[in-house]
């Protein structure tokens, strides 16, 4: 538990209203799962951001950066530190000619919806992935060919000494589903994209066919946290599952989809528990057929905290 002492030293930086605790976390995850956070908080904007990495750094107590929790598991018990969530209180959009700058709260379908209205091409596979900016750029989210890494020119952070930097690309060091960045301490706060121009009407219409192709193929009506695992260098993990006699494959609320078996997906009532073993399940069996190792696309967050 979090001390009433840090509690209150909390509120010095962040509203009062933007602080709760024993947050229960499968609001916040689009797997709908999570037990809850110790302390979850929202940051209205920068400097409330630094002041409370700053003083969270100093007190050593844990924290975790959070987004739309798109790629996120929570543990059935929860979160034992604090949660910042950089969502929709830090999502301002600026477009200039062909550079658009997002803070890490904006979503990137809000963001390629910017993109559409000015003309500018580039970001159409992001359309319909549901993390946000600061999240997508963590984990290099990408889809339909396409990858954050191809658009992003620089992204600024602040480190758990409240210390602002900025990254350029190449100091992004972005490789599949991960970056330079991934599993530190560093909170994404803005990111610059540089687009191209384009044709509205071509824009729009490469847009709705990743829509439609979405639709028809992705277990979108249920809880998920999109494609679970990365794709093997010359595999495609649906298949292998599929090919492994996992298509269907059910641990209590958790199941291998049967539409698209690269996704895990919540049917209503599955705990983080579900999942992990589905997961692990998939990842056996896969290993022992096929001699490939399946990596998974979600992080995991709780369970080395509770034990």
């Amino acid at each position: 538990m979090i001390s009433d002492a840090v509690i209150q030293a909390l509120k010095k930086f962040v509203p009062e209203e933007n602080i709760c605790l024993q947050e229960p976390m499968a609001g916040h995850t689009t797997f709908r799962i999570g037990g809850p956070a110790d302390c979850f908080l929202q940051p209205e904007n920068e400097e409330q951001l630094i002041q409370v990495q700053r003083y969270l750094g100093k007190v050593g107590l844990p924290f975790f950066v959070l987004g739309n929790g798109s790629n996120l598991l929570v543990s059935d018990a929860g979160y034992r530190g604090v949660i910042i969530q950089v969502g929709r209180k830090m999502s301002a959009i600026e477009v200039e000619g062909c550079t658009i700058k997002a803070q890490a709260g904006a979503t990137l379908a809000q963001v390629a919806k910017a993109a559409l209205e000015h003309g500018l091409t580039g970001l159409e596979f992001a359309s319909g992935i549901p993390g946000t900016v600061g999240g997508g750029v963590v984990m290099n989210a990408g889809a339909y060919d396409g990858e954050l890494s191809q658009v992003v020119a620089r992204v600024h952070v602040v480190n758990s000494e409240g210390e602002i930097m900025e990254l350029d690309n190449e100091t992004m060091e972005f490789g599949y589903r991960t970056s330079a960045i991934k599993n530190t301490s560093l909170a994404i706060t803005e990111v610059q994209f540089e687009l191209s121009e384009g044709d509205k009407e071509q824009i729009r219409e490469k847009m709705e066919d990743y829509t439609s192709r979405r639709r028809e193929k992705q277990p979108l009506e249920y809880p998920s946290a999109g494609s679970t695992f990365k794709r093997p260098k010359g595999f495609f993990a649906g298949k292998l599952i599929m090919d492994a006699g996992l298509r269907g494959y059910q641990k209590g609320g958790a199941r291998v989809s049967d539409k698209h078996c690269g996704f895990v997906i919540n049917t209503g009532d599955a705990t983080a528990e579900d999942v992990r073993n589905v997961i692990r399940e998939v990842q056996e069996r896969v290993k022992e057929k096929f001699h490939v190792t399946l990596e998974t696309e979600v992080i995991f967050l709780g369970w080395e905290k509770n034990g």
